[in-house]
């Protein structure tokens, strides 16, 4: 495996993207898309809308099966996507929650959602770096529960940046991590977080670790796509030296190829297509984008269109039709309103929102 702890470390590899552009030929070719009122945001899985069902009306088992399915069947990627999910449901309604942990105390699902819980509710602090260390128990009941699971990890990440732990402590951290699950999607994008936090504008170094990571990742893997996370901090923050038009470009196709390998029209490949879809705007590449909405179906997330909108699911409509109408036109390459919606030119400055459960 290459030796992404190096970049962790010194930020000194180079990259080495492989891929060509991709492109949707046909421009004016006509598009179905799921009308609006058809569309949905935040849906979750057939798996995970039963455990919420359960949970809703009080009862614990079906996500204490849920979880304990993705850990016998070692599915870390949806695991960490449901325990983010359920942890959210359980700040608005925590009975469920409550009961599960006084019937199981030591039960390794539980301590999980919630440690993620107790992150999650003391994020937006003023406090926040004193009341993480409260939470440090947690985190770690979860992570001796089950030595195999990195979900608690990758937690154990988020918590270090936001308690502003140090380089040495954090590495420590992401050895244990990369040793359970040496590709695992969300313990990189904890990573690439904290690089970019600790080195603010550095964004050609958190690209060598994101290109790294992905061309070490399998064919299949959710980490191809961490280019894109990189190419998107880099067009949403507005500062630091400009990053190479073909390099954003790189990160691009490398999300479109893991894309179309990706089930179309299904609630989870929609969070990474919304992405995709958002960045490949931010580009010009409508037509590009225009697949994206296609492949993404009646599934609109709010993460990337709630940093800049209050309503991410209107964003979200509001730009697929401007991106429909400049591809109807001809205008993949013109100016238009659909990039004008997402502030524009590479490297702009926005407000930030952070991502639903991933701070």
């Amino acid at each position: 495996m290459v030796d992404t702890m190096a970049l962790l470390h010194a930020f000194t590899r180079t990259s080495r993207v492989r891929g060509k552009r991709t492109g949707t030929p046909s421009p004016l070719a006509p598009v179905a898309l799921p009308a609006d009122d058809e569309v949905l945001l935040d849906v979750p899985d057939d798996a995970l809308g039963r455990a919420l069902l359960g949970a809703a009306a009080g009862d614990p088992a079906p996500a204490a099966d849920l979880l304990l399915a993705t850990r016998r069947q070692a599915a870390w990627e949806h695991r960490d996507r449901y325990v983010r999910r359920l942890a959210a449901f359980a700040r608005a309604r925590p009975e469920w929650l409550d009961v599960w942990r006084a019937r199981a105390p030591r039960d390794a699902d539980a301590l999980l959602v919630d440690a993620q819980r107790a992150v999650d509710r003391v994020w937006d602090s003023p406090a926040r770096a004193e009341l993480l260390r409260e939470v440090s128990p947690l985190i770690t009941a979860a992570a001796r529960a089950d030595h195999r699971d990195p979900v608690p990890w990758r937690l154990a990440l988020d918590h270090a940046r936001g308690a502003r732990a140090g380089h040495t402590y954090f590495e420590e951290l992401w050895e244990a991590a990369v040793r359970r699950a040496p590709h695992h999607h969300g313990c990189h994008v904890a990573a690439l977080r904290y690089l970019a936090s600790s080195w603010h504008g550095s964004h050609r170094e958190c690209f060598d670790f994101a290109d790294t990571a992905a061309q070490d990742a399998p064919e299949g893997s959710l980490t191809q796509a961490l280019p894109l996370r990189a190419a998107f901090g880099y067009l949403t923050d507005g500062c630091g030296p400009a990053v190479e038009r073909g390099r954003l470009d790189a990160a691009a196709d490398r999300a479109v190829a893991l894309s179309a390998r990706l089930p179309s029209a299904q609630p989870w490949p929609a969070e990474l297509r919304n992405l995709l879809a958002y960045v490949l705007v931010r580009l010009g590449r409508r037509q590009d984008a225009l697949e994206q909405f296609r492949l993404t179906g009646p599934y609109a997330a709010s993460f990337p269109w709630d940093r800049d909108a209050d309503d991410p699911l209107g964003r979200f409509l509001e730009v697929r039709q401007e991106v429909l109408r400049a591809v109807a036109s001809g205008a993949e390459t013109a100016g238009t309103d659909a990039s004008a919606a997402l502030s524009g030119s590479p490297g702009s400055e926005r407000r930030g929102r952070p991502e639903p459960g991933g701070h």
